[in-house]
């Protein structure tokens, strides 16, 4: 699942990162990294914060510009490029702005059953729990 998300990130990155001088040919790699790993975490903090029915919903939405996930998204991606590959933080949010929001749109149409949500978010939990059942539960609810 998570492999996938890696190549809906590099597959978009051509214009924010592969071809964008302010992004030094041998960090490019580690961006496309850390995209994938903010688009992740923030994920990740939904469940372990008990926000799951907001991001079983969220993946519900045709419509995710302006989104508060993925202006968290595009946030915690923008401060890591500002923080670890010296980006001044307005190239920072315009890289990860330009990016982010178009890997979500297709990552939402690739994981919007109700099976590749479950097993998206079990693994987000560590497969500490399987949350499949939970998520049809939620999906029929809404």
């Amino acid at each position: 699942m998570f492999e996938n998300l890696f190549l809906l990130v590099k597959n978009n990155a051509q214009k924010a990162v592969i071809s964008n001088p302010e992004i030094a040919e041998k960090d490019r790699e580690a961006v496309l990294t850390e995209a994938s790993s903010s688009i992740i975490d923030v994920l990740k903090n939904h469940i372990e914060t008990g926000r799951m029915k907001a991001l079983v919903g969220y993946f519900q939405l045709n419509g995710i510009y302006n989104n508060p996930l993925v202006n968290s998204m595009v946030n915690k991606f923008a401060n890591r490029l500002n923080k670890y590959y010296g980006l001044t933080p307005n190239s920072a949010y315009k890289i990860a702005d330009g990016l982010i929001p178009q890997v979500m749109v297709q990552f939402i149409q690739q994981t919007r059953t109700e099976k590749s949500m479950g097993t998206m978010f079990t693994q987000l939990n560590g497969n500490r729990a399987d949350l499949s059942s939970l998520v049809n539960g939620m999906l029929m609810a809404s």
